[in-house]
């Protein structure tokens, strides 16, 4: 097990817990910040994360984390979620698109410079065993990265909604969940029940699940997704009754993992086998 960490205030939170004199020694990897920040700092472009952005950041706080007695630097991650978890290429949305592939070559070259320099920085501090960087939306490019040894692509496995908009890669959807069909409010329309299972990131339309089976339906945008019912609408609605299911696919991979227990795997229609979510195996991360 690796720690990550990006303050020494969370190095002394461990120590009030359990002092370094009572524990084995921790193994940490120092969270550095992959955001663009341009127009001296004013602009940023990426996530809010990690305070630790140049080399001399983190080679300051890999020394902070070396001083002290309990812990042991093993590890850089960096993750640039403005271009691992942005799509290039949405749908009905060209303009865009363009745009964001601007960014993301701007993004893309100034950080593979600056991940190179905090990895050269911090290895002249603590003998690294691994450089975490990208994510599924970025695979080619974090990995041609010399500095990079890892790249955390988890999501992809599932291809939820959202990768649909990427250029880089075309998947083919593994995950699905299903809600039953409880009322039916008119012929053309059906509500099931649940169904609201939001991905995170900034609140939109291509956050909610995406009705996919039955094909045709469409949920209705004055009341979206909802933890209590969602109602969709279209030509399939006609063709459904009560307990009938409708499948959905999740926008971001998370969400499901959230919700349930067991994730069940199938070959065609065959039921094959059970996996746990980390929910399943009673740990929650909220």
């Amino acid at each position: 097990m690796t720690l990550m960490v990006d303050s020494p205030a969370q190095l002394d939170l461990i120590d009030a817990v359990v002092p370094a004199v009572h524990r084995p020694r921790l193994r940490i990897c120092l969270d550095v910040d992959a955001s663009l920040r341009a127009a001296g700092g004013r602009v940023h472009v990426g996530v809010r994360r990690s305070p630790v952005h140049s080399p001399t950041e983190a080679a300051a706080l890999a020394r902070e984390v070396a001083r002290r007695p309990g812990f042991l630097v093993v590890g850089v991650m960096v993750y640039e979620a403005q271009i691992a978890g942005v799509q290039d290429a949405p749908a009905h949305r060209p303009v865009r698109g363009l745009v964001v592939r601007r960014m993301q070559g701007i993004a893309g070259r100034e950080l593979a410079g600056r991940r190179a320099a905090v990895v050269a920085a911090v290895s002249e501090v603590a003998d690294l065993e691994f450089v975490n960087g990208g994510g599924t939306g970025s695979v080619e490019r974090t990995a041609a990265e010399a500095a990079v040894t890892e790249v955390a692509a988890g999501s992809g496995l599932y291809n939820p909604a959202l990768f649909d908009g990427y250029r880089a890669f075309t998947g083919r959807p593994a995950t699905f969940f299903a809600a039953p069909v409880v009322r039916i409010p008119a012929p053309d329309t059906v509500a099931v029940a649940g169904g609201g299972w939001i991905a995170s990131g900034s609140p939109g339309a291509d956050r909610l699940p995406l009705p996919t089976y039955p094909a045709g339906l469409r949920w209705l945008p004055a009341e979206g997704v909802g933890e209590v019912q969602t109602p969709l609408r279209g030509p399939a609605a006609e063709h459904l009754g009560i307990g009938d299911r409708v499948w959905f696919r999740h926008a971001k991979a998370g969400e499901v993992c959230e919700h349930v227990n067991e994730l069940h795997t199938l070959a065609d229609d065959e039921l094959i086998g059970r996996l746990p979510t980390y929910r399943g195996e009673g740990r929650t991360f909220g």
